[in-house]
């Protein structure tokens, strides 16, 4: 009919001896499988990191381009030294507060689980009866 001959019969004893090798072909798939998804999310990551740089480079030269823009501006009043002396001092100022938020967000950050280790320490606490 369909021209396939029929496969002999086999054992129990035969079919479960079988069955570790299908679990490890099974296994060895899906490792495999697992292994083409990360590789394909991996260069997706890659190709979005490098386009991020290259955003990131022309971000910078159009701020130094602004920059040159506000000193020039300020140069058709003032002498372009002071001109460029307030820009710099604008600069320093921005950067100054930056550095000072970022380090308090730091630091407040690096403390650790606080309200995790105070609860923790509270429940030992219960615990031996020395708290209600």
């Amino acid at each position: 009919m369909t021209g396939v001959p029929p496969r002999p019969k086999r054992s129990l004893i035969s079919l479960l001896g079988d069955l570790p090798g299908y679990f490890m072909e099974l296994v060895r798939s899906e490792i495999e499988q697992l292994k083409q998804e990360l590789i394909h999310r991996a260069t997706q990551a890659g190709v979005g990191i490098g386009l991020i740089a290259a955003a990131l480079t022309v971000l910078f030269i159009a701020l130094c381009t602004f920059t040159a823009a506000g000193v020039l501006g300020l140069a058709e009043v003032l002498p372009a030294w002071a001109a460029a002396l307030i820009v710099g001092g604008a600069l320093l100022l921005i950067g100054g507060i930056l550095t000072a938020v970022g380090v308090s967000q730091l630091k407040r950050g690096s403390q650790g689980p606080k309200d995790s280790i105070d609860s923790i320490k509270h429940d030992v606490r219960v615990i031996k009866g020395e708290e209600d």
